[in-house]
């Protein structure tokens, strides 16, 4: 977990002054093993969270009165009471477990175009994101594919005409076919714009998936971001989600 990520979850830039210190110094001695912790800590971590910098000589008195910090192993330094660490565990038991969360900022799928949508469909987006953001191209290209290839399936399934792109065994056909099909279909009534995307979708999903000697990069995905953007929208539409 990040420290964003938590100070989100204990409403940080609600609390008091103290109160932040109290919460952040459990996080960091949780999530990187930080014991103990001084004054220009801190300011640092108030600084990372874009917290109003706090008045240190007020701040220090503020810690030596409080029953919830004891003496550090050096001069100015404290450390969370052991009480307080248990409290504080009861309250945010998760920050050193192996959580499946995916964290990521909305540099490709902003989060109101997929938030309640559907799980699967959330997850997906948000693992594009992270890949995209922590420079993972290959994935974040394949990743792409396929969410498109699910909204394109569900698009067929909620205009019933999902026998379209099955085979003889009810087995849903390539994506390429599926995609050759949905571009002159009138019942789906694509943009042209996204008939175009989801061609260069394709090959660059399979690129990154398949082509030995080929690695996606930044720019490979930089310049299909925003039509990607539209071709997801219009296929949250066409399948019945986003209405």
């Amino acid at each position: 977990m990040k420290l964003e990520t938590f100070a989100k979850l204990a409403e940080i830039i609600d609390q008091t002054e103290i109160e932040k210190v109290r919460l952040i110094a459990y996080f960091q001695h949780k999530a990187v093993g930080m014991r103990e912790f001084g004054l220009e800590d801190i300011r640092s971590w108030f600084e990372s969270l874009h917290l109003h910098a706090p008045n240190i000589s007020r701040l220090k008195g503020r810690i030596e009165r409080s029953k919830s910090f004891v003496r550090g192993s050096s001069p100015e330094s404290w450390k969370l009471h052991a009480a307080d660490l248990d409290e504080l565990q009861g309250l945010f038991p998760g920050i050193t477990s192996h959580s499946e969360e995916v964290e990521s900022t909305d540099c490709i799928l902003p989060r109101s175009l997929y938030e309640n949508t559907r799980g699967f469909i959330e997850l997906l987006a948000r693992q594009i994101n992270a890949s995209y953001e922590y420079n993972i191209f290959d994935g974040c290209a394949v990743l792409m594919r396929r969410l498109v290839e699910v909204l394109l399936v569900l698009s067929y399934e909620h205009n019933q005409i999902d026998s379209e792109i099955q085979d003889g065994n009810g087995q849903y056909l390539p994506l390429e076919r599926i995609i050759a099909n949905a571009k002159n279909h009138t019942t789906l009534r694509l943009a042209r714009d996204t008939k175009v995307m989801l061609d260069e979708l394709r090959s660059l999903g399979n690129f990154a998936a398949h082509k030995i000697y080929f690695n996606c990069r930044r720019p490979d995905l930089q310049r299909v971001i925003g039509n990607y953007r539209a071709t997801v929208e219009e296929l949250l539409y066409k399948s019945g989600i986003r209405r």
